[in-house]
């Protein structure tokens, strides 16, 4: 046996003590409101797809006829020749959407927050992280060698006692606008307003809201009217395509394409996904119903939950049912899927210890009668939740490291 097979060996076997080991399950469908695996046809209630556009006809066609066009692989990344005008027209049109000067593309939502954070700052600098921001921001702030102050969620007055309290060259408050766990929403006016009146920068990361939220779907900061600094997203949970993007100011984008390595030394995305993005973002612009089923959807199944007696919101498309230990969610989930239902469990380190849980994405794709056969398929699972902690327990759990205010 290699060395390395035996240390694989060892850590294989922790996981499986703490019903913490994946698998992977091939579909044998495309994304959409019911998907087939293994022979089972299932109710979708586990993607991201939160608009239903991952196998939307305009989508499909726009990339079959960019790949006529342009082939499919890249080549290289796009600071040699990988750039397309695809690519060009795609960045643009996320910069009108946006109301910025500009975008720049990226491979994908954790490969623009693991660049862009260390790319901006560094030794001497101070970043404000949510305890609950997504792991890609995390990672992106550990490599950025900034100082880390890890706020508790959504706390804007303790977020405003530790302002106070860390000094440095520059400062930089970054969250997610809606939180993938939970489905909550960051309160980016307040953050907006506690930057301003201590100088420093705001950086949201709209992958959840984008396509979603705001009066033409650019998210929570539109809906909201706030001005961040820095807003990313991605393209591949209400777009239905791939990649992510920050739009920004020119000057930024400058700085970006120049030193972020994640761009730098990848190659590009096709431009076929450029080209499904394109469309994506023409029905999410051009056609108001998508959202509007979606946000009926949303109010539909958040009611439904709280008939069972469960915590929930209309914040976003995010459900999550809390279990508490591994082999309750696992259990739940098997459960859900015996009665044709899809949702999978989510575990450490994905949520803290004891917060497992089944995390339900509603789309725009789903039926009324679709959301009421998983509604019934859970009632009988939530009997026995007493005293199960509930995910809207604010600062209960930092998701970096269970502390809910750390500084580093």
């Amino acid at each position: 046996m290699l060395l390395i097979d035996a240390w694989a060996r060892e850590e294989v076997a922790a996981l499986d003590a703490q019903n913490l080991t994946r698998s992977l399950e091939p579909l044998a469908t495309p994304q959409g409101a019911v998907i087939s695996i293994a022979g089972e046809r299932l109710i979708n209630l586990s993607s991201n797809d939160y608009l239903g556009l991952a196998n939307d006809p305009a989508v499909c066609t726009a990339a079959a006829n960019a790949l006529e066009a342009h082939g499919f692989g890249s080549g290289s990344s796009r600071l040699v020749v990988g750039d397309s005008t695809l690519h060009q027209s795609l960045e643009a049109a996320l910069a009108t959407f946006k109301h910025t000067e500009t975008a720049l593309l990226f491979n994908s939502g954790y490969a623009a927050n693991a660049g862009i954070i260390p790319a901006l700052m560094g030794k001497g600098d101070v970043i404000f992280s949510d305890a609950w921001n997504h792991a890609s921001i995390v990672d992106g702030c550990r490599l950025s060698k900034a100082q880390i102050v890890t706020y508790p969620h959504a706390d804007v007055a303790a977020l405003e006692l530790l302002a106070a309290q860390f000094t440095g060259r520059r400062r930089l408050v970054v969250t997610d606008a809606v939180f993938s766990m939970d489905g909550d929403r960051a309160p980016v006016k307040a953050l907006r307003a506690l930057c301003d009146r201590h100088s420093m920068a705001l950086m949201v990361d709209e992958a959840h809201s984008a396509g979603v939220l705001g009066p033409t779907g650019a998210g929570l900061c539109e809906l909201e009217g706030v001005d961040a600094d820095l807003h990313m997203g991605t393209l591949s949970k209400a777009f239905g395509s791939i990649g992510a993007y920050v739009a920004c100011s020119s000057t930024l984008r400058t700085f970006l394409l120049s030193t972020v390595r994640p761009f730098i030394f990848s190659t590009a995305l096709p431009a076929a996904a450029c080209a499904a993005s394109l469309a994506a973002l023409n029905r999410i612009q051009t056609d108001a119903s998508l959202r509007a089923k979606l946000h009926e959807n949303i109010r539909f199944f958040s009611a439904g939950l709280k008939r069972l007696g469960l915590p929930s919101h209309e914040d976003s498309a995010v459900f999550s049912v809390v279990f508490g230990e591994a082999t309750r969610a696992l259990d739940a989930s098997t459960a859900m899927r015996r009665a044709g239902i899809l949702v999978k469990a989510i575990r450490p380190p994905t949520v803290p210890a004891g917060q497992c849980r089944l995390r339900f994405s509603v789309s725009a794709a789903h039926s009324t009668g679709q959301l009421q056969a998983a509604l019934e398929a859970l009632a009988p699972l939530v009997a026995g939740l007493k005293g199960i902690t509930s995910p809207h327990d604010a600062n209960r759990h930092s998701r970096e490291s269970g502390n809910p205010l750390s500084a580093k």
